[in-house]
Parts: C-alpha cells; structure tokens; sequence
C-alpha cells in the first residue's frame, strides 16, 4: 500500500473578526456567512445565538446565563499523496472550545460538528448525476462513498489527528426531508429526545462508509432532531458540556441553513417528517445564500475532479483497494 499518504491539519480561527482566505473555496458555509456589507454583524449574531443557546443547555450553576462562551476554529485539513509537498484540501470541520467564566477554565470541545469535503462535493455533484444521467430510476454506483470513506478514517486514525485532537469526531447534521423520524422513550437530558427512522437515509449510507454511525435527538426547546454522526458511544464519550458545545453550534448554524426545519414555529411531534417546503418558520438575522452554497457544490466537484480524481486516479485505486486498518 502506498504509504505517503499524509495530512497536514490547518486552524483558523471563527469569529467576528473572521475573513475567508482569498486563495482557498473550501470555507463555503462559514465564508457565506462573512461576506458582504453586514459580514460582521452577520458573525457576531451567529456567534451570540450560539453562546445564549449553550447557556439555556448549561444552566445548573449558571443564573445569569452567561456564565459560558464557545469558541471556534475552523479546522482545514489537507492531503498529500505522492509525498512530494502538493497538496489537495480534502476535509474541513468544525472544533469547539468552551471557556468558562466562572473558573477562567478553557474547556477542550468536540472536533467534527460541520462537515464539508471536496471529494463529497465530486460523489453527490458529479459522479452521482453522471451515474444517473440515462436512467429512469434513481441508483447509487456500488462503490459510492468508498473513497471517502476510506480517506476520512486514514484521517481519523492517523497519527496526525491523534496528536491534535483527543477525541473521536461527531458530526451534526440536519435529518433528511425524505424519511420519517419517530419519537422513542429514550431521553437523555442533554441531547434530548431521541428519534428512531425506518430506513437509512442515503447520508446515513455515505456516512456509514466513514465508519460514522446515527442516532437522532431533540434537545430541550428544539423544534426538529438532529442528526449525530460518531464512532463509540455518544452517550458516554463525551461529556455533558462537551455535547452541549455540539448542540448548541450546529442548531445555530441549522437554524440558518435550514429555517425551516430548525426555525418552525412548532415543534416535532411523535411522528415527523422534515420538509424545506414547510411555511410555518421565523427567519434569523443572520444572511446565508443557499442557492450560492448549492452552486459551489457543483463547482468544487469539477475541482476535485480536474485536480485530484483524475490526475491520480490509478493511485488512489491502488490505496483504496488495498486500504486496510
């Protein structure tokens, strides 16, 4: 197996101050959100939202709820394969840090949370239409996600990522419009109430190849579940805090993306099914541009195609169909 595949982890820093880099696409949801006339104002209610939503979770000990505040980096993740020092940006989460302000502590959060990649942006922009382009009924090719799949966990398990981070990824995502989620008895009294669906949703399918697994919870005061993607345990691995920092990030950010499913007016019932189509929501006032998000998706799948798919194509299927734990 080739064995100069290796990572290079890059942070920067998401705040009010925070400005996308001129030479880099892979910052798409978070550079969305700073751009234009009101790109601060725009940052500094998101992370407002985000620091109030924490505090309405963490609220033993806190009266005044304020007693937190999350900070975060954006973490760029890049690789290179020959071991020549070029470079292609493969992977882009989110990491979350919590300062406590009571006790001046500064509490390490969990790693993942966003989740954007180019080589996902190639699968479901490019490959996927392709793959479909002459069929009357819908299919995935029988290799779908397995590329990724098997970049992400060399990432995960590298030393690289052992020596940055102390704990395994979660990724929060929205549930998908085309299932229905079920409310359980199960309750857990950070992560909330949790939803069972009947079927794999095609992300659950995809994430599942990274060797990610789902489970669904309402918080408290959510309107609609949302999707944890882990290894392990959820329940277990991380504490309340460190969960809350999760929570209380993606919602935000969901709330934005997706208003409404995360924005409603009402909340999920015991049997619910989200839907973009849904008219009864509240807007943030936060900007984001979703058609601008959908049209990079496409865009950065033709990148990763040009430069990184098919200029190494007999590599990458050589470590793919050799890649072993």
């Amino acid at each position: 197996m080739n064995n100069d595949f290796s990572f290079t982890v890059k942070s920067s820093v998401f705040d009010e101050n925070y400005n996308p880099s001129g030479n880099t696409r892979i910052t798409t949801n978070f550079a969305n959100l700073a751009r234009g006339q009101n790109r601060q104002e725009n940052l500094r209610n998101a992370l407002t939202m985000i620091d109030n939503r924490f505090n309405a979770l963490a609220n033993w000990d806190n009266p005044q709820a304020d007693r937190y505040a999350v900070e975060l980096e954006i973490i760029s993740v890049e690789l290179d394969i020959e071991g020549k020092g070029n470079t292609f940006p493969v992977i882009e989460i989110l990491k979350t840090n919590i300062v406590d302000k009571k006790s001046s502590q500064r509490i390490e959060g969990i790693t993942g949370n966003n989740f954007s990649s180019y080589v996902r942006d190639y699968d479901f922009s490019v490959l996927l239409s392709e793959h479909n382009k002459d069929r009357t009924a819908f299919t995935t090719p029988d290799d779908f996600g397995d590329l990724h799949g098997k970049l992400f966990k060399h990432f995960v398990n590298s030393d690289v990522y052992k020596s940055n981070f102390k704990k395994s990824p979660v990724i929060c995502l929205s549930v998908s419009s085309k299932n229905i989620y079920r409310r359980t008895g199960n309750q857990h009294p950070v992560l909330g109430i949790e939803y069972q669906q009947d079927e794999y949703s095609m992300t659950d399918h995809y994430f599942n190849k990274m060797g990610l697994k789902a489970r669904y919870f309402m918080p408290a005061n959510s309107v609609a579940p949302l999707a944890f993607y882990f290894t392990g345990d959820l329940l277990s691995d991380y504490t309340n805090l460190e969960l809350i920092g999760t929570i209380s990030t993606m919602e935000t950010f969901q709330k934005i993306y997706r208003p409404e499913i995360y924005n409603a007016n009402s909340a999920a019932g015991l049997c619910y099914q989200p839907s973009l189509n849904h008219q009864d929501y509240s807007l943030t006032r936060i900007v984001y541009d979703r058609v601008e998000r959908s049209q990079l998706a496409v865009e950065q799948g033709r990148f990763t195609e040009e430069n990184f798919i098919k200029p190494y194509k007999a590599i990458l299927e050589q470590w793919s169909a050799n890649y072993a734990l």
